[in-house]
Parts: C-alpha cells; structure tokens; sequence
C-alpha cells in the first residue's frame, strides 16, 4: 500500500466532506478512494470513518489519525521543498575535489565569483592531492587533469594544462644552462612524488620524447616545487598556471623551449546527468566561461 497516498486520500475526503469530491480533486476514481481508505484502516487496525449515503463522519479512531496524518503530508511537503527550492534557482551543498596547486592558484577565486552570483550555494571545496571516489565520497564534481578518464564517469573538457621546463637565474648562474634534453641528466630536477618523478615527456621535433631525470629534492605538492625552484634549488617541469608570471617576471627561467612538455587536459567530472541539481548545472556552466579552450594563464598581456 501506498501508505503516503492513503494519507492524503484520507486527509481530502474529511477536507470536502465526501470521496467523490476527493476522486475529482485528487483524480482517482471513486473505487480507487474507497480502497485507499479500507487499506489504511487495515493498516491502522481500526475504522476511521462512519460511511452513510448523506455524510461522512469521523470515529474515534479516525479523530486521532486525521492530525497526525496531516502532520506527516505536511513534513513531507517541506522536505521536497527543501530538496528542490525554487525552480532553476541554484542552491544547497556542491562539494568539489580538486589538486591543492589548482585548487589554490585558479579554482579558489572562480568559487568566490560564483558564490557572489549564486549567494544561496554553499560550497565545500576539496583539495586533495588524488583521484577521490566521487559516489563514496559524496562529491558532486572533480576538477581532474589528465589524459586518462575514468568512463564511468561524464567529462566536460575545460581547458589545457601546459607546463614549462624552468630553473632561477640564480641556479643557472651557478650550474649553467641546459642547452639539450639529455643536458637535465647532469642537473639536480626537482620532481613530483606522484608525477614525473623519474621520467619527464615532451614532444621534440613532432616526436614523444621522454628523459630520465633525478634529483634531491620530490615533493607531493606542486606549489612546494615551485618555492624550491625560486630558491634556486634546481630545474622543475611546473605547470604554467603556477610558473607563468614568475617567468614573465624573470624570477624564473624557461628552458629548452624547442621541447615542449606534455600537455595535459583539464575536465570537470561528475557521475550522472540525471537529476542535475542547478547549482551543479550552472557551476559546470561558470568553470567553462571562467577556463576557456587556451587558457588566460598562458596568454600574453
């Protein structure tokens, strides 16, 4: 039995004074009425209602199940609305998993900007250095970046991920400057734990191209390669929405400019568009506005 339903049929027959008025309001047929009340005076163990061809009236027991069943239509009522809010307005909990690096550097200052759009959000940012369970973890969208998708999940592709091969001014200075691919082999690389850590790709001549590289120094954080290439640590590949204005600057680098890095794509993913809520809608909508196809980091000016 739909016990809901029984309810409600329970609740507008004692509201319009007869089951016919209720078929019609709640556009059932009248011996789909009758069958709902006897199935919730079956399920309630008692008669709730006297039944005479001019009136219907209420028993004892029917006096003591009407508010309670309004009390359970009304809760109910509220929890859809709470769910739903008003249409296409965005709102509620989104959580987002994202790198730290692009998380702190490009992603932090998007959110902002949405939320002061869509100030009935509420957004719970994830930065993790890995690839989290989006359904065991009850996270609505990924920022990934990676050429290697999982298909169970739906891609929107953002924008590209470009690194660049840099070391201070400081650094060279003192070791000189790699003029060839196979010159990092006798230079202190500053790698990713996780990324890279051993073999570095690039595309030289049209051609994949990969270079064993080594160093002292592995962090599993970006930004930390980042402080240790300033400091004159050593050479490190960094992705250019970190490293870019410091080379603009001169506070870095970039090396061997005929051999270009491997790109990377940037996607956001999430597990289902069915029952999209808006504010992952428009979240989706807002990250390809704010990540076009070339990236801003990388244009000039």
């Amino acid at each position: 039995m739909d016990r809901i339903t029984a309810m409600q049929v329970f609740v507008t027959v004692v509201d319009l004074g007869s089951q016919s008025a209720a078929a019609e309001r709640l556009d059932l047929s009248r011996p789909a009425v009758s069958r709902y009340l006897a199935e919730l005076e079956a399920w309630a163990g008692a008669r709730l209602m006297h039944r005479t061809t001019r009136k219907l009236g209420l028993t004892a027991a029917g006096e003591e199940m009407l508010p309670r069943c309004r009390q359970v239509l009304e809760t109910i009522s509220d929890m859809r609305t709470a769910v739903a809010g008003p249409p296409d307005v965005p709102h509620g909990l989104l959580r987002i998993s994202v790198s730290s690096s692009f998380g702190q550097a490009q992603l932090a200052q998007v959110v902002a900007d949405y939320l002061r759009l869509y100030p009935r959000v509420t957004i719970d940012l994830m930065l993790l250095d890995r690839a989290v369970n989006l359904v065991d973890e009850r996270v609505d969208l990924a920022i990934r970046i990676t050429n290697e998708l999982d298909p169970n999940l739906i891609a929107k592709r953002l924008s590209v991920c470009r690194s660049v091969l840099c070391a201070s001014p400081a650094y060279l200075h003192e070791h000189g400057t790699p003029r060839s691919l196979e010159d990092l082999s006798q230079h202190n690389c500053l790698t990713h734990s996780y990324h890279g850590k051993s073999l570095w790709h690039f595309t030289r001549d049209g051609e994949p191209t990969t270079v064993a590289v080594g160093g002292n120094i592995s962090a599993n954080e970006t930004p930390s390669l980042v402080q240790a290439a300033l400091a004159g640590a050593g050479v490190a590949m960094l992705p250019t929405f970190l490293a870019m204005d410091l080379v603009r600057e001169g506070r870095l680098i970039a090396l061997l400019p005929e051999a270009t890095p491997r790109e990377l794509a940037i996607y956001a993913v999430y597990t289902s568009r069915k029952h999209m809520t808006a504010a992952l809608r428009t979240m989706l909508d807002f990250l390809a506005s704010r990540f076009p196809s070339e990236p801003v980091w990388d244009q000039q000016g």
